[in-house]
């Protein structure tokens, strides 16, 4: 009788785990292979020179290198991702010292996107993603402040890549 209940139990964690992960999913459906990533806009008007090209070239190798869909032009794609930066901001966090110096800073980029299934005809999802990055302000700011722009760009793309191939 105690063998019997321990079988029924495992079978009902069993069929409820097997149950939540096809609800949460993990993978791009079949029917979509490739994507199209247009120049993403800058629509921030803050005016970070090669933002738009960074942007968009950092996250079209972040989709080349995860291979879940092939990056494609836009005339032959399954999918479309189109992004847009609504937001540049960039405010210290740290103020220290006799002279209250800033000593770290931060930089925030918010973006729109609209992911559109175009075998399905239907938008996936539009929404905004925001991710930032801090730079020591104390030392060669302008390299450290670059650094910082590469970084949030990158974690921005990393926001969206696994919004497109894992929030399934």
């Amino acid at each position: 009788m105690k063998s019997t209940k321990n079988i029924i139990a495992v079978t009902i964690l069993a069929l409820l785990w097997s149950c939540s992960y096809s609800f949460t999913g993990s993978s791009v459906p079949a029917h979509l292979r490739t994507i199209s990533i247009p120049i993403v806009k800058d629509k921030s008007g803050f005016g970070e020179p090669n933002i738009s090209s960074d942007f968009t070239n950092n996250l079209t190798q972040q989709f080349i290198d995860d291979n879940s869909l092939q990056v494609v032009n836009s005339t032959n794609s399954d999918a479309i991702l189109s992004v847009a930066i609504i937001s540049f901001q960039e405010r210290t966090e740290v103020i220290s010292g006799e002279n209250e110096k800033a000593t770290e800073r931060k930089i925030t980029i918010n973006v729109q996107a609209i992911y559109k299934d175009l075998v399905m005809k239907k938008t996936i999802f539009d929404k905004k993603f925001s991710n930032y990055a801090t730079f020591d302000a104390t030392r060669n700011s302008i390299e450290n402040r670059q650094d910082a722009i590469q970084r949030a760009i990158e974690s921005v793309n990393l926001d969206l890549l696994l919004a497109v191939v894992a929030d399934w």
